[in-house]
Protein backbone atom coordinates (compact mmCIF):
# COMPACT_ATOMS: atom_id res chain seq x y z
CA UNK A 1 0.00 0.00 0.00
CA UNK A 2 2.63 1.90 -0.93
CA UNK A 3 1.13 5.66 -1.94
CA UNK A 4 -1.88 5.00 -1.20
CA UNK A 5 -3.86 6.98 1.38
CA UNK A 6 -6.22 5.00 3.66
CA UNK A 7 -10.01 6.90 2.94
CA UNK A 8 -12.04 4.57 5.38
CA UNK A 9 -11.08 1.70 7.99
CA UNK A 10 -13.96 -0.68 8.86
CA UNK A 11 -14.08 -4.02 9.72
CA UNK A 12 -15.59 -6.54 7.60
CA UNK A 13 -16.25 -10.21 7.32
CA UNK A 14 -13.86 -12.70 5.27
CA UNK A 15 -16.95 -13.29 2.80
CA UNK A 16 -16.70 -9.68 1.95
CA UNK A 17 -12.93 -9.44 1.47
CA UNK A 18 -13.89 -12.81 -0.80
CA UNK A 19 -15.94 -11.47 -2.84
CA UNK A 20 -14.44 -7.97 -3.52
CA UNK A 21 -11.11 -10.21 -3.98
CA UNK A 22 -13.21 -12.43 -7.12
CA UNK A 23 -15.07 -9.46 -8.64
CA UNK A 24 -11.66 -7.32 -8.57
CA UNK A 25 -9.41 -10.63 -10.10
CA UNK A 26 -12.01 -10.05 -13.07
CA UNK A 27 -10.27 -7.32 -13.89
CA UNK A 28 -7.40 -7.12 -12.24
CA UNK A 29 -4.42 -9.61 -11.94
CA UNK A 30 -4.21 -10.00 -8.30
CA UNK A 31 -0.28 -9.68 -6.18
CA UNK A 32 0.56 -12.59 -4.00
CA UNK A 33 -0.88 -11.30 -0.67
CA UNK A 34 -4.40 -11.18 -2.28
CA UNK A 35 -3.76 -14.71 -3.80
CA UNK A 36 -3.07 -15.71 -0.81
CA UNK A 37 -6.05 -14.00 0.99
CA UNK A 38 -8.25 -15.56 -1.47
CA UNK A 39 -7.37 -18.87 -1.58
CA UNK A 40 -7.41 -19.37 2.28
CA UNK A 41 -11.02 -17.22 2.26
CA UNK A 42 -11.82 -20.03 -0.51
CA UNK A 43 -9.94 -23.21 1.51
CA UNK A 44 -12.24 -22.85 4.86
CA UNK A 45 -15.79 -22.70 5.08
CA UNK A 46 -17.67 -19.62 5.81
CA UNK A 47 -20.88 -17.95 6.52
CA UNK A 48 -22.64 -16.67 3.50
CA UNK A 49 -22.88 -12.76 3.24
CA UNK A 50 -26.39 -12.94 4.32
CA UNK A 51 -25.72 -15.07 7.16
CA UNK A 52 -22.75 -13.33 8.30
CA UNK A 53 -24.92 -9.71 8.52
CA UNK A 54 -27.43 -11.70 10.46
CA UNK A 55 -25.09 -13.04 12.88
CA UNK A 56 -23.49 -9.57 13.29
CA UNK A 57 -26.99 -7.58 13.65
CA UNK A 58 -28.11 -10.70 16.04
CA UNK A 59 -25.30 -10.29 18.36
CA UNK A 60 -25.03 -6.76 18.54
CA UNK A 61 -28.84 -6.65 19.03
CA UNK A 62 -29.39 -9.33 21.58
CA UNK A 63 -26.00 -9.11 23.58
CA UNK A 64 -24.87 -5.51 23.12
CA UNK A 65 -21.15 -6.84 21.32
CA UNK A 66 -19.29 -4.32 19.90
CA UNK A 67 -19.22 -4.74 15.52
CA UNK A 68 -15.59 -5.18 15.44
CA UNK A 69 -15.80 -8.47 18.24
CA UNK A 70 -18.94 -9.51 15.89
CA UNK A 71 -17.08 -9.41 13.02
CA UNK A 72 -14.43 -11.20 14.91
CA UNK A 73 -16.64 -13.93 15.92
CA UNK A 74 -17.92 -14.60 12.46
CA UNK A 75 -14.65 -14.32 11.04
CA UNK A 76 -13.26 -17.02 13.77
CA UNK A 77 -16.38 -18.91 13.69
CA UNK A 78 -15.54 -20.41 16.99
CA UNK A 79 -16.48 -23.82 17.78
CA UNK A 80 -16.59 -23.81 21.86
CA UNK A 81 -16.65 -21.99 25.25
CA UNK A 82 -12.46 -21.85 25.20
CA UNK A 83 -12.34 -20.83 21.74
CA UNK A 84 -14.97 -17.63 22.55
CA UNK A 85 -12.62 -17.14 26.13
CA UNK A 86 -9.86 -16.46 23.33
CA UNK A 87 -11.87 -13.98 21.30
CA UNK A 88 -13.14 -11.94 24.38
CA UNK A 89 -9.24 -12.35 26.53
CA UNK A 90 -8.20 -8.48 25.05
CA UNK A 91 -11.60 -7.02 25.08
CA UNK A 92 -12.42 -4.51 28.18
CA UNK A 93 -15.79 -6.02 28.69
CA UNK A 94 -16.29 -9.95 29.67
CA UNK A 95 -19.13 -12.02 28.96
CA UNK A 96 -19.93 -14.48 31.25
CA UNK A 97 -20.70 -18.32 30.54
CA UNK A 98 -24.31 -17.77 29.84
CA UNK A 99 -23.79 -14.95 27.07
CA UNK A 100 -20.96 -17.26 25.65
CA UNK A 101 -23.67 -20.67 25.55
CA UNK A 102 -26.26 -17.70 24.00
CA UNK A 103 -23.29 -16.88 20.89
CA UNK A 104 -22.18 -20.34 20.08
CA UNK A 105 -26.12 -20.96 19.33
CA UNK A 106 -26.79 -18.23 17.52
CA UNK A 107 -23.77 -19.95 15.29
CA UNK A 108 -24.56 -22.86 15.15
CA UNK A 109 -27.83 -22.14 14.28
CA UNK A 110 -26.49 -21.13 10.65
CA UNK A 111 -23.71 -22.99 10.69
CA UNK A 112 -24.48 -26.46 12.67
CA UNK A 113 -21.55 -28.44 13.84
CA UNK A 114 -20.70 -31.71 11.40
Amino acid sequence: MIGKNVIKKEEITGVEVKETLEEFSQEYELNYEQNVTLNHLVRFPRFSLEDSQKIIDELEEKLGLRHKVAVQIVNLIPKDDDDLRLIFAKEPTQVDKEERDQILEILNQYFPEE
